[in-house]
């Protein structure tokens, strides 16, 4: 499999945990992920850690800035040689324009988060933004595909949605929030199992603690692969 669908999150506190997972798991079927908290506890030295084991890695750390900032943070991550990167579809069309200039004629792919899968209807009337989640994860993901970036990062319930919305083929849906039928949602809301997502249109699916806290990562990994490649 020259693209594996599965990017699996190493949401761990320390870099010592998150090399152990990654060395049980099998690089032809799955990218990995690092987010916010590992990549501040571990830095870019991590990322030439999992590279040296041949992983490609989607480095998740959603700037949302002004402009220049943002862009001069994208060319940064970039220069790891990460595969993926993502900014806040929130910080406006000037912003995203700015980021998807900035990697010009790089091979990192960016994309940009829409909703968090946290957020609810509640949550979004709180902070001003008074619609469902999937009429905002709409309009953000067309204003996104108009900057010209790849994709976004979208709940697998909003993927049937997008396909269906105006969106060329070629735009990349990432979807995290996926759960396996017999997990608990832990602090997602919007959530999918991991055919139901492929069966909605997602590309590439963000699973974490279904692998990484399993007895076995390896084999729910090859488990959840067959799953979604003969759906």
């Amino acid at each position: 499999m020259c693209d594996p669908r599965i990017i699996v999150a190493l949401d761990f506190p320390d870099q010592v945990e998150a090399l152990e997972l990654a060395r049980r798991l099998d690089r032809s079927l799955c990218r990995i992920k690092v987010g916010k908290e590992l990549f501040t506890r571990a830095g870019p030295q991590l990322i030439e850690k999992l590279m040296r084991l041949d992983f490609e890695i989607f480095l998740d750390l959603k700037f949302h800035d002004i402009p220049n900032t943002a862009a001069s943070a994208c060319t940064a991550a970039a220069a790891l040689g990460v595969w993926m990167i993502n900014v806040h579809a929130l910080g406006g069309k000037k912003m995203l324009l700015a980021c998807r200039e900035s990697l010009h004629q790089k091979n990192t792919k960016l994309i940009a988060v829409t909703l968090l899968t946290s957020l609810q209807r509640e949550d979004l009337d709180e902070v001003g933004l008074f619609d469902t989640p999937a009429h905002i994860v709409q309009r953000l993901a067309l204003l996104t595909q108009q900057c010209g970036l790849d994709g976004v990062v979208c709940s697998a319930l909003e993927a049937a949605q997008l396909r269906s919305s105006g969106l060329i083929e070629e735009f990349l849906l990432v979807t995290p929030g996926i759960r396996l039928a017999d997990s608990g949602y832990n602090d997602q809301a919007r959530v999918a199992t991991p055919r139901q997502a492929v069966q909605n249109g997602a590309d590439y699916l963000v699973i974490g603690r279904p692998i990484t806290r399993a007895a076995e990562p390896l084999k729910v990994l090859e488990k959840i692969s067959r799953e979604i490649y003969f759906v």
